[in-house]
């Protein structure tokens, strides 16, 4: 077992916010420095407080791995809906949604970025089977995107990325691929701090012509649709 030591500004930030996401406090202490373990499960982080210390200038990071980022994530989503009334998207603290990572081998993966500024990288650890890679015009985009904004925190490359892509519908456009890029475009522009485009990118959503079979291709992306529109009223 690897315990990972992460900075932040303030060790109480850091205990409310993980006790939305399950945890709870193994140790803390105020004297000789502040500190503080947390546990949920087999999952254990420990912090130390920094006088001083600037959230958006972290470079805390540690990557969990576990069977199901889906179950997990549904479990910290909850917990933010029942602390905050939504899932945190935008800002810090917030989280990512599970999708599948083209530079991890196509897993599926999510972040959780506290208030101390730390990335915490939960990918799955034995998948059922190997994520398809994505096709097509859009789903390249897609994957070359969350890249950029999931994994390296570019949220502006991210936004670049699928701004030119929706620059240039073609006509053989898979339908979903086009929900799930707008979707993910607006998350972006809520990471930015643009709720305008957030609010134009959703509302092209409903514009978007499905099979009953596509809408249910589409279900993670309207699901995640729903907590962007909550986050943003």
């Amino acid at each position: 077992m690897t315990v990972p030591l992460l900075p932040c500004p303030s060790v109480d930030d850091i205990v409310a916010f993980y006790q939305v996401l399950g945890f709870h406090t193994t140790y803390q202490q105020r004297k000789p420095n502040p500190a503080v373990g947390l546990q949920r499960e087999d999952l254990h982080l420990q912090f130390f407080e920094i006088a001083g210390f600037d959230p958006a200038q972290s470079y805390g990071s540690c990557v969990v791995l576990t069977p199901d980022t889906g179950q997990l994530y549904r479990a910290f989503a909850a917990g933010m809906r029942a602390a905050y009334g939504k899932v945190l998207v935008s800002g810090m603290p917030r989280m990512t949604r599970p999708r599948a990572r083209r530079n991890a081998d196509g897993l599926s993966g999510f972040s959780v970025i506290d208030p101390g500024g730390n990335w915490i990288r939960v990918f799955q650890k034995t998948p059922a089977s190997p994520a398809p890679e994505r096709t097509g015009r859009l789903g390249r985009a897609m994957a070359n995107a969350v890249v950029q904004s999931d994994s390296r925190g570019d949220a502006r490359q991210a936004a670049r990325i699928l701004d030119s892509a929706l620059a240039r519908p073609e006509a053989d456009d898979d339908p979903v691929a086009l929900v799930e890029v707008l979707v993910y475009r607006a998350e972006v522009a809520m990471v930015l701090n643009d709720p305008a485009t957030a609010v134009e990118m959703l509302a092209r959503v409903d514009h978007v012509a499905l099979s009953a079979d596509d809408a249910t291709r589409a279900a993670a992306a309207y699901e995640a649709a729903t907590d962007l529109a909550a986050a943003l009223s």
